[in-house]
Parts: structure tokens; sequence; C-alpha cells
């Protein structure tokens, strides 16, 4: 298993770019906790905080996108870096004003949650031609999604050391400093450098034409749904049970399992079309959450909690090929950019709506939303199952279809630089 990801990682370039990646994403994975360190820094209000928080994650959800579609246009180093520079500067910006003018507080989080660059996407989009084998393609997205868990883990762990170190304005310096230098690494490497997008056809919706693209939007947005639950009925159930790390034992929990699974996923190929293989692995996510209902002691909560992550990194990686196989072509970093905002903006609603429900029905009603998550993303999938079937119909002789690029093992993975 190790050697299969330490063989991936001696591929030349594939260190350099997932890890200039990871830090590249510091500032996106960050910025709700660094955001509200500094308001509260600045005398600013709990309610002032979570408004600016706010606003930063509804422009990322609207520039990620849109970011994506220019980036297939125009290539990465073209916009990556000076997305990447901008939305540290909106963030240098909040660090020099502070929150008085409130309006000028608001301008900055709205530059930098706009303008922060579609690394996550445009990674995915150079796997293929880095990697060339379908086997390594798949093993790199399940290695993608285990260490965006890491990065969740350690950038808020950073941001707190800088805040201890030096002051919150600082860190927000800091880590959006260490942003840039990630998106620099990756812009100037040679793969970033040559990629360019297939040819695409001139549609205003781009990615959101295909409707295997709009069922995995659907799909994940209620997978985040969940997510976002989660984190706050695990806070109501550590103040049920006496307060302290209890909140953070689940949390890290969650986020183990999630490793494990991906770790073993991405050690094998598996057989079948990734479709199927999707929806099986949804439904044993939806299984995990279910189960979390019923709040046990600590030590049986921390167990369930593990167990519902085991899915999750798999269910990334799985959904990763099929946007791969199902995005337009020359809409691949628009397609996996859609994605990753849709999980946003569903991890963001789960944890607007399950506050009501916490105050009305405990920690218990907070986990019940979480499994309803899992649930209703299950059924997205499974009544929408003929849009997401194989996208590469051929009989002998036949041209291609679309998203059978190269015809790779796992049809859909590309050996060139086309999306």
């Amino acid at each position: 298993m190790a050697a299969g990801y330490a063989d991936l990682l001696r591929t030349r370039h594939a260190a350099r770019l997932l890890a200039g990646t990871l830090v590249g994403r510091l500032p996106n994975a960050t910025a709700p906790l660094a955001v509200v360190l500094f308001v509260r820094a600045e005398g600013g209000s709990y309610a002032l905080a979570g408004a600016l928080s706010a606003a930063y994650g509804v422009c990322n959800a609207i520039g990620q996108p849109l970011l994506g579609r220019a980036v297939d246009l125009y290539g990465q180093p073209r916009v990556m870096l000076p997305a990447s520079v901008l939305s540290a500067l909106g963030m240098a910006l909040l660090a020099a004003v502070g929150i008085d003018p409130l309006w000028l507080a608001y301008a900055a989080v709205v530059i930098a949650g706009f303008f922060t660059p579609p690394l996550e996407g445009g990674l995915r989009a150079l796997w293929p031609g880095v990697l060339q084998r379908a086997d390594r393609v798949h093993a790199a997205y399940a290695l993608d999604a285990v260490a965006q868990e890491v990065m969740f883990a350690v950038g808020p762990l950073l941001v707190t050391l800088c805040v201890a170190a030096w002051s919150a304005g600082a860190a927000l310096l800091v880590i959006n400093a260490l942003g840039v230098l990630g998106a620099l690494s990756v812009v100037v490497s040679e793969p970033s450098r040559e990629w360019r997008s297939g040819p695409r056809e001139a549609h205003w919706l781009g990615a959101l034409r295909s409707a295997g693209m709009l069922v995995l939007i659907g799909t994940f947005f209620f997978v985040g749904l969940a997510l976002g639950s989660i984190a706050v009925a695990a806070v109501a159930y550590a103040d049920e049970h006496g307060g302290g790390m209890i909140s953070s034992y689940l949390l890290s929990a969650l986020g183990v399992g999630a490793l494990a699974g991906g770790i073993v996923y991405g050690a094998r190929e598996w057989p079948g079309r990734p479709e199927g293989r999707l929806r099986l692995l949804v439904a044993l996510l939806a299984l995990g959450y279910l189960p979390l209902a019923l709040v046990p002691g600590v030590a049986g909560m921390t167990a369930l909690t593990g167990v519902a992550g085991v899915f999750l990194a798999p269910a990334l990686a799985c959904a990763f090929v099929v946007v791969d196989r199902h995005a337009p072509k020359g809409t691949v970093t628009e397609a996996f950019s859609w994605l990753v905002t849709t999980f946003g903006v569903g991890s963001a609603v789960g944890a607007s709506v399950v506050g009501p429900v916490v105050e009305a029905g405990g920690s218990a009603a907070g986990f019940a939303v979480a499994g309803a998550g899992g649930i209703a993303a299950l059924l997205v999938l499974l009544s929408t199952k003929r849009f997401l079937g194989d996208p590469v119909q051929r009989t002998a002789g036949a041209r291609p279809a679309e998203n059978d690029r190269n015809g790779a093992v796992e049809p859909g993975f590309r050996a060139g630089h086309q999306a």
C-alpha cells in the first residue's frame, strides 16, 4: 500500500504539485477561523465575525467556478497566480484597516473570497497528464482526498500558532503569503505551464450543461450538508456531556476515519464502472451517518464518528473520477471547481440549518440531520441513475464519445493535456 503511494510521489512533478497545491489552499482552508479570530481581536462581535466569514464564503463559492472556467480558457499561470495575489491583497487590506470602516472590511473579504484560485480543480486537471496511467490517477485522487483532510486539520492549528506568536493580523498575512508561494510553485512548474484544456463548445452553462455534472452537484451538496451539521452537533454533544475537548475527539475521529478510508481505497484498483461504485460508496456513507443519532457515551460516540468518516474520502475520490468522465470537453477545471464549491455551500447550509434543530431537540436531533443529508445524497444518485450512466457508448469502429478521450483502462482518464 505505502509502496504504491511512494511510487506515485516519485513520479516527476507529482510531489511538487501536491505540496504546492496544499500550501496554496491554506488561505481558503483557514479563512473562516482566521477572520473570526481577527475580528474578535479588533473588538468586533461574533455576529460581525460570522457575517464577514459568510461574505468570504459566498464570494468564494461564486468565484471558484468562474475562475475555473477562465483557467480552462486561458491556462493556469495566467489566471491562478494573479488571482492568488489579489486574494492575498484582500486579506492584507483587512489586516491593515481592521473593521473600521466596516464597508472596507467587507470589500476586503469579498476580494479575498472571490479571487481564491481554483488550485484544487487545477491539480485534478493536471494529474492525468503527469501520471499517464489510469491506476496512478485513481490513487492520486484518493491521496488528494486524504491530503485535504490533513490540510483542514493542520491549517487551523497553524493559524492558532501564528496568533499566539504574533497577532491575528499577522496570521492573516503569513497564511496568505504562504498561499501565494504555494500557487507560484504550481504555476511555474512544467505541467502547469504546458497544460491546455481541450477545445470547448461555446456555451454559457459551461460544465453545467452536463446532466451527469448536475447529478454530482446535487449529491455532494447533501454530503456537505451532512458534514456541516456534524460539526455543530458535535459541539452540542460536548456541551451535553461535560464540555472540554469532547467535540475535538469526535471531529478528530471523523478525520482519522476519512484518512484511513482514503488510504485503503486508493491503494488498489476497483472493478466495474465508477458511477456504480459511487452509488455504493454514498450508500455506505449514509449508513455510517445514521447511527450517530443514537448518541451513546463518549467512547461509543467517538467510535461511531470514526466509522462515519471511513467512506468520505473514497466517495470524494470516486466522484473526482466521475467528474472527469462527465465534464464536457474543455471544462474540466470548471467542473472540479463546481464540485468543490457545492460541497462547501452544502456544509455552510448544514451548519446553519442544524443550529435551530439542536436548540429544539438536542444533539441527537442534530446528528439526525446528518443522517438525513446522507440519505438525501443517496436518493439523488438513485433517482437520477439514467443521467449518470456510462458516458462511453461505442460500437466497433465508431468514434469515441466526447468523454472517452484516450481509451484508458477506466475511460475518462487522459494521457495528454486535454479536458
